[in-house]
């Protein structure tokens, strides 16, 4: 499949480049990370209304999205080396509003801890917790096997040219015919719970699904999501399980539903600031970003107007959300 023209820039980092996409004007710049599949397209929706009152910047971790592959192993603390070098080279200046929603919230932990002089503000999307990953149960190292497994036949099918016949399938409406070879391609370990790690396709623009299909078509797209899932245990021991945050203004948005260890794990992680809350979205499932975009959008408004306090500086951009 042709690759479609970035919405962004490609910034080298001597090794490779990243893709980076910013919006808007004003201080501070929020610096969106994604979930473990997902890329700069997982906020297709908060982006643009970020952008509204203050620089909104997305970006694609090595290997995702329009970026290059990049070095292996692919853990928390090399995409944060990673983020910081793209933000220096791109003159994308802090103060920095980190957002990282899932797998993203580790990258945006090893970012605080390396660098927090340019962090203002943190938030939090349904974000993992290093404390889960660190000595996981039977069952979750047996998921983490199975996405690092499904990763290297996902790298066959795209060398191969079968996941460009189940792109082409996927978007002409045969989803069945396309789950069917997707199945055999996996040998049946695909699930549809592991269809909605990738991205809830349905929920996006159809513009955007044309972009993910492709993106699902790159082999270096599975070759980084099978780094990450392999070595997310090591990307736990990275990260400092009692971290302070001082007074930063920091929110963590949970789904609706969560267990009571999650609800107990996402409390402790806003007492890490003075200024820390926990809220939960009141419709959503893990994929807050799609499902109920306009709670991120709140959330980031309160942290950047939070932000901007602190400084003693308003935007002439700034408004409601």
């Amino acid at each position: 499949m042709k690759a479609p023209p970035p919405p962004g820039r490609l910034v080298s980092l001597g090794t490779h480049r990243l893709h980076a996409h910013c919006s808007g004007t004003g201080s501070p710049t929020v610096v969106f990370d994604a979930a473990l599949g997902g890329s700069s397209l997982s906020w297709t929706y908060v982006q643009p209304a970020v952008a509204a009152f203050t620089t909104a910047c997305t970006y694609d971790r090595a290997g995702f999205g329009w970026s290059d592959a990049g070095p292996l192993p692919r853990t928390a603390g090399r995409i944060a080396d990673e983020l910081h070098t793209l933000l220096t080279t791109a003159a994308i200046a802090p103060p920095f509003v980190l957002v990282g929603h899932s797998f993203g919230a580790f990258s945006i932990r090893a970012y605080a801890a390396r660098h927090p002089k340019d962090v203002a503000g943190l938030v939090f999307v349904d974000p993992a917790h290093p404390e889960e990953w660190r000595d996981p149960s039977p069952a979750d190292r047996e998921r983490l096997q199975r996405g690092v497994t499904l990763c290297r036949r996902g790298v066959f099918a795209a060398k191969s040219g079968i996941a460009t016949l189940v792109a082409r399938l996927a978007s002409a409406g045969a989803l069945d015919l396309a789950r069917g070879i997707a199945a055999v391609v996996s040998r049946r370990t695909l699930h549809r719970q592991d269809e909605e790690i990738l991205a809830p396709v349905t929920k996006l623009p159809m513009e955007v699904r044309a972009v993910l299909r492709w993106m699902w078509t790159e082999p270096r797209y599975f070759e980084a999501l099978g780094s990450q899932i392999a070595h997310v245990c090591a990307s736990a021991t990275e990260l400092d399980l009692q971290p302070d945050y001082g007074d930063l203004p920091l929110i963590t948005i949970s789904a609706s539903e969560i267990s009571r260890e999650r609800q107990r794990l996402q409390d402790a992680l806003a007492r890490r600031s003075s200024r820390g809350r926990h809220i939960a979205a009141e419709r959503s499932g893990h994929w807050i970003p799609l499902d109920e975009p306009a709670t991120i959008v709140a959330a980031i408004h309160d942290v950047v107007m939070a932000v901007r306090s602190s400084m003693g500086a308003r935007s002439p951009a700034e408004s409601q959300p």
